[in-house]
């Protein structure tokens, strides 16, 4: 079918450089290499003359998109063996022996949410941009085959990573990336900011219950685009009078539509205005990214953000991602359930001020200092109640992690989580290590747990990142061996797990089936 389609393209011209030029955008547009194929134009008439023949221009044009096609297929292949190293690494087990007290120091890393929407932000750039305390996590790998397949280089060594967009086509993003990760979606706002269109698959990621992208629609819409669905592909285009500043008054406080309005309204001529806009820490980091390259954003971190479109972005220093508040609310949880004295580094507290109360309330023995927080030895905790609520309220994503902390309780804790009712994976694989937790009421999000002194190891699965997490921590916490899959659901979140846990005292290992790196 793409043979055709070029045979098409090709009875528009008459000479062979028109040809080779069409033939070379077109293979531009699918294949990130560029290939020149005017030399396999050149490449034909030698060899057609070395005969003695003459050769019409038209089946010269047939050569070169004849080669065109097979070069297509050649690096579709390679996109495909690409995507099964992805798929063969994902095969994987966390296997814990429970039970050792933890003490030491552990460093946070940049936070896993800034940097998966950061890295779709750098394709705005109109120079090379640089990241540092970029998370080694799996988000980060699949997001740059994203970026590869739109002839977008990036090189991530340490935890620095290079993102190169000066020479960016538009291309089909790769389906399997893109369903791998929920945040694949700001790939809309970006490919709007910088193309006027989009054409994107609808994300995958962690399966804990409905997020519709309703409201990332509804600002694309009023900045002037027109948006369709089919098939599972979201296709966004400029409409007739062209992407304009607008008032766009969000329904409901979404940190991904907040995010990717941004994205879209950034290079956009006039005033943009975000009303119940999200609060989140992450939020001033992408604000805070895109002013240092020239962009005019203000009120971040405040329910309304006002935007004023600039034509260009150009990067002159490197970004530095804030510290992760989720994956050091973890760490917090699992020193208070398993520590004999742990100092938590590299920490802002300011962004952890709901979950460090809850922590107090439960009588944890914490010190908190400028960028880091000290955990004693915790004992006869108290039993408390969580409502998951917007930032700065306390997080969704810390519901799951804290759970295990609340089986050493003295008595019943209760868990609403007005976000994501449905966020209960981890309650099944839970009682399976012997705990006492339970989902009272899936539409109001309503857990209950209860005290559990006695966890059991046990072969449990990690059915998203933060379930994964949960896990861990009542792995560690447990007597004898636990074995937890689809632990690459938990590598997602947490950059060099492992070392870190074993850095502690933890008795962990990784298995995994394949050793081929992303």
């Amino acid at each position: 079918d793409d043979f055709h389609q070029y045979q098409k393209v090709s009875t528009h011209f008459s000479t062979h450089e028109a040809a080779t030029s069409t033939a070379g955008s077109t293979l531009k547009y699918y294949c990130p290499a560029r290939l020149h194929l005017k030399h396999g134009t050149l490449l034909l008439i030698v060899f057609s003359q070395s005969l003695g023949r003459s050769i019409t221009i038209s089946i010269i044009q047939l050569g070169v998109l004849y080669f065109t096609h097979i070069f297509y297929n050649m690096f579709h292949d390679m996109k495909n063996v690409r995507m099964e190293k992805v798929r063969k690494v994902s095969m994987s087990k966390l296997i814990i022996n429970g039970g050792n007290r933890l003490s030491g120091e552990v460093s946070i890393g940049g936070a896993k949410n800034s940097t998966v929407a950061l890295i779709p932000a750098a394709i705005l750039a109109d120079t090379p941009v640089r990241f540092d305390s970029v998370p080694d996590i799996l988000d980060v790998h699949n997001l740059m085959l994203i970026l590869k397949s739109m002839n977008v280089s990036s090189t991530f060594s340490g935890d620095v990573l290079t993102i190169d967009p000066t020479n960016i086509v538009e291309a089909p993003l790769p389906s399997k990336a893109i369903k791998s990760l929920r945040a694949s979606y700001y790939f809309m706002g970006a490919l709007l900011g910088r193309f006027q269109r989009a054409v994107v698959s609808f994300p995958g990621g962690d399966n804990i219950g409905p997020r519709p992208i309703d409201q990332h629609i509804k600002a694309f819409k009023a900045l002037g685009a027109e948006v369709s669905e089919k098939d599972g592909t979201v296709t966004i285009q400029t409409g007739p009078d062209g992407l304009h500043g607008a008032q766009i008054f969000l329904d409901i406080v979404s940190v991904g539509a907040t995010i990717n309005t941004i994205l879209a309204s950034v290079k956009v001529p006039g005033t943009t205005v975000i009303g119940n806009a999200a609060k989140e820490p992450e939020i001033i980091d992408i604000a805070t990214f895109l002013n240092n390259m020239g962009a005019n954003i203000r009120g971040a971190g405040t329910d309304v953000i006002r935007i004023e479109g600039v034509p260009t972005l150009q990067a002159k220093n490197t970004h530095t991602i804030i510290p992760d508040r989720i994956e050091a609310g973890t760490y917090l949880s699992l020193a208070a359930a398993m520590g004999d004295g742990v100092l938590i580094t590299n920490i802002i507290p300011e962004h952890l001020e709901s979950f460090v109360a809850k922590l107090e309330e439960m009588g944890c023995d914490l010190t908190v200092y400028e960028d880091s927080v000290y955990v004693g030895p915790s004992h006869n905790l108290k039993p408390i109640r969580i409502k998951v609520m917007p930032y700065p309220g306390f997080a969704t994503d810390l519901q799951q992690p804290i759970t295990p902390l609340l089986f050493k309780a003295t008595g019943e804790s209760i868990i609403i989580d007005t976000i994501y009712p449905q966020r209960i994976k981890h309650i099944s694989q839970l009682a399976k290590l012997g705990g006492r937790v339970k989902s009272k009421d899936t539409d109001e999000g309503i857990i209950v747990v209860d005290p559990s002194p006695k966890l059991v190891g046990a072969k449990v699965d990690a059915g998203e990142i933060r379930a994964g997490a949960s896990l861990l921590i009542a792995g560690l916490m447990a007597k004898g061996t636990t074995e937890i899959s689809h632990a690459e659901n938990i590598l997602r979140g947490y950059g060099n797990l492992v070392d870190k846990l074993t850095g502690l005292g933890a008795d962990i290992k990784l298995t995994v089936e394949d050793e081929e790196k992303v």
